[in-house]
């Protein structure tokens, strides 16, 4: 005769999943998020329309740049950008040049929101000529591919390209018109892929796909209500990560609750009654696993940067919309579709996997990775640090000082081309002028003053608007260059010293150099709070001091060597001039808080463990019976993240890229060697001011032990 199956649960939290897993709750579960979907989803689809990625709407609002974007609607009906159509013949323009440059004209101006064209104004070395067209922003995109075909139908030998602030914006536009179908297409995938390998069932990967789905959906739904009547502000930046990070998030949480699950229904006969148990044990690690990471993204709300700012909520929003679905959902779908859909590899019924070691057992090669770890602690955590130390060392290679109008590229569009031919036959900041506003009243004075500013090449004519006077000066140096960003500094002090002029500077080397100095103040804020809030938060999870000081400290370790060994990487390896000014900042919110989640699956599971077999012994079967299904999940949210590397602008692949190296880093080395191995060598006083670090209900092991199982 068989054991019994164990009793059902009777605590509040068993029977709140026992609601969700219920018999006939099931079906009221799935019912209510077809209509949250139903009634939501169609805003999902609207997200696109509230993004903002023109640079001003990156800025806070104090910043200089953004007073003078502000300053100009006085100066404007419509909001303009400025293309520029630019004509190279290397030999020198011919006459046939100029009068197809010059036909071009009405042609240019007949495009959707052009206004008045002007030029074309011939090169001092005789080889190119350039046409300046404004246009509104209203189909920017639509309006340089237009121009683009009707400027390149020339003579032969002819070379004609559009860049200035309109082309290079249509190439970014171009880029996050299919930014969102493109990653869910790629995180769908990786996704599908990846569960059809962990699970080895051509079923059950469906569960928590749809389950991902339905979050994504929320999520982006939620976030396009935030942006329509809270100011959100969200670009294609957080919205392609948003994509990802749902995906991914959603989907470690799912291997965490179906491992659960499969381990209960093997000592459940009722898989009603497995889920409840199954979803009553992992919960609890899934929700802080959430929480540290929404809080740790909330806390972006405090950087100057709008884009940064924006960034938290709406990956938290993801974040809690892949928790929401994981812990209602999946749950209600697995119990509806019952234990076939693990099939051929079914979990039956069976009273031996009422012993832990039965299950224990399924687990080999981390209970081999446990033994090392118990014989071997000291040498472990040693070796280990002495690495992560030695990747450190790749710091010094990165250079975080923003992205040039090139350097935003992973390839090379017609506005870099076009750019680079300006720069090489007209003054460098041609196209991209630097825009200085003041009181009309001194209007003279200021002019004069721009006038004699060190690295101005030329000043227009004022215009005045509102009791304002506008100038535009070019600058003798690349818009997007260092010495250009000096000239601002220049120009700034020069305006601000005239009397009464209330000037202010702004344009695209401004905004630049505005966008940085944000960034650095944001870097050296936010980063000691999320440290502290997360560590406050180890501290009520774990109920001790020294277990969270073990996680955040190897936590901190692996971000800095993942930081150092990618900024090796993109400098040697890919090429890149740099990283943009945000990337660092980024870069450790998302390490650190998804490090740290992996982390608190692994010491969950061990303090639960602890509590019955003693800390040495709990640490090596936490590890053993969680080591599968973490780094299955560490590889899917890499993988997703990966997707981002793969689009052609720079900032976005390097975000994809120190992710999913930072996640593979933690998982395969921090949380499987370097974590367990310190906690091992410290024993029970990791668990110090807690009741576990002076009672236990199991004696404490020798240093030296023999594997589980």
């Amino acid at each position: 005769m068989s054991a019994p199956s164990p009793a059902p649960p009777r605590t509040a939290s068993h029977r709140l999943a026992g609601l969700i897993a219920g018999r006939r709750t099931k079906w009221a579960v799935l019912a209510l998020w077809i209509v949250l979907l139903a009634a939501l989803g169609p805003l999902a689809g609207k997200l696109g329309d509230v993004e903002k990625n023109d640079a001003a709407a990156w800025l806070p609002g104090g910043a200089e740049s953004t007073q003078v974007v502000e300053l100009q609607e006085k100066f404007r009906k419509d909001e303009t950008m400025l293309a520029v159509v630019v004509y190279e013949r290397p030999g020198g323009i011919t006459a046939a040049d100029k009068a197809k440059a010059t036909s071009d004209l009405p042609g240019l101006e007949k495009l959707p929101g052009a206004q008045k064209a002007q030029g074309p104004f011939p090169s001092k070395d005789g080889k190119a000529l350039q046409t300046l067209v404004p246009f509104t922003d209203q189909d920017v995109t639509g309006a340089i591919d237009g121009a683009r075909d009707l400027v390149k139908r020339g003579p032969p030998g002819l070379n004609a390209h559009v860049t200035g602030p309109a082309g290079g914006g249509a190439d970014m536009f171009a880029v996050f018109e299919t930014l969102d179908g493109f990653l869910l297409m790629a995180a769908g995938i990786v996704v599908i892929v990846l569960l059809l390998i962990i699970y080895r069932s051509p079923m059950l990967w469906f569960v928590p796909v749809l389950s991902a789905v339905f979050a994504l959906g929320l999520a982006q739904s939620v976030v396009y209500l935030l942006a329509k009547n809270a100011g959100l502000t969200v670009n294609g930046q957080s919205a392609g990560i948003l994509t990802v990070l749902v995906f991914g998030v959603a989907t470690d949480y799912a291997l965490l609750l179906v491992a659960r699950y499969r381990e209960e229904l093997h000592r459940h006969e009722d898989r009603h009654e497995a889920m409840a148990y199954a979803l009553h044990r992992a919960a609890p690690a899934i929700v802080a696993s959430a929480a540290t990471v929404a809080v740790g993204l909330l806390c972006l709300m405090l950087a100057d940067m709008n884009s940064t700012a924006g960034m938290g909520p709406v990956a938290a929003a993801g974040v809690m919309t892949a928790l929401a679905s994981m812990v209602t959902l999946l749950p209600a779908l697995l119990v509806i579709f019952g234990r076939w859909l693990f099939w051929p590899l079914v979990p039956r019924y069976d009273a031996k996997y009422l012993e832990p070691e039965a299950y224990e057992s399924e687990h080999g090669i981390w209970s081999r990775v446990a033994g090392l770890v118990g014989k071997h602690p000291r040498a472990l955590w040693a070796l280990t640090s002495v690495g992560l130390l030695a990747l450190t060392f790749g710091l010094g290679s990165l250079k975080a000082e923003g992205l040039s109008d090139a350097g935003q590229f992973t390839g090379r569009p017609d506005s870099v081309v076009g750019a680079e031919i300006v720069s090489k036959h007209y003054p460098a900041g041609s196209g991209a002028p630097a825009v200085v506003i003041g009181k009309a009243s001194e209007a003279g004075p200021l002019g004069a003053a721009i006038q004699k500013t060190s690295g101005i090449a030329e000043v227009g004519k004022p215009v005045t608007a509102g009791g304002l006077v506008q100038y535009e000066a070019t600058l003798r140096d690349s818009a997007d260059s260092k010495a250009a960003q000096d000239t601002i500094d220049r120009l700034r002090d020069v305006a601000h010293s005239v009397p009464s002029a209330d000037a202010k500077v702004g344009g695209t080397t401004a905004t630049a150099l505005d966008i940085k100095r944000a960034s650095d103040r944001d870097n050296k804020v936010i980063i000691p709070i999320v440290l502290a809030v997360v560590f406050l938060i180890l501290i009520l999870l774990l109920r001790a001091l020294v277990a969270p000081l073990l996680m955040m400290g190897t936590v901190v370790l692996s971000f800095l060597a993942s930081l150092g060994a990618c900024a090796l990487v993109f400098r040697h390896g890919f090429g890149f001039e740099g990283t943009d000014t945000g990337f660092p900042l980024l870069a450790f919110i998302f390490l650190v808080a998804l490090g740290v989640d992996y982390n608190i699956f692994l010491m969950h599971r061990v303090r639960e463990e602890s509590q019955s077999l003693g800390t040495r012994r709990g640490i090596l079967r936490g590890l053993t019976v969680t080591g599968g299904v973490i780094t299955s999940a560490g590889l899917v949210l890499a993988a997703t993240f990966a997707a981002l590397a793969t689009l052609p602008l720079v900032a976005m692949a390097e975000m994809g890229f120190v992710v999913a190296f930072g996640v593979l880093l933690d998982t395969l080395i921090v949380r499987s060697l370097l974590l367990p191995a310190l906690s091992y060598d410290i024993g029970r006083r990791i668990w110090t001011p807690g009741r576990l670090s002076k009672h236990h209900t199991a004696p404490e092991e020798p240093r030296v032990l023999d594997p589980i199982g």
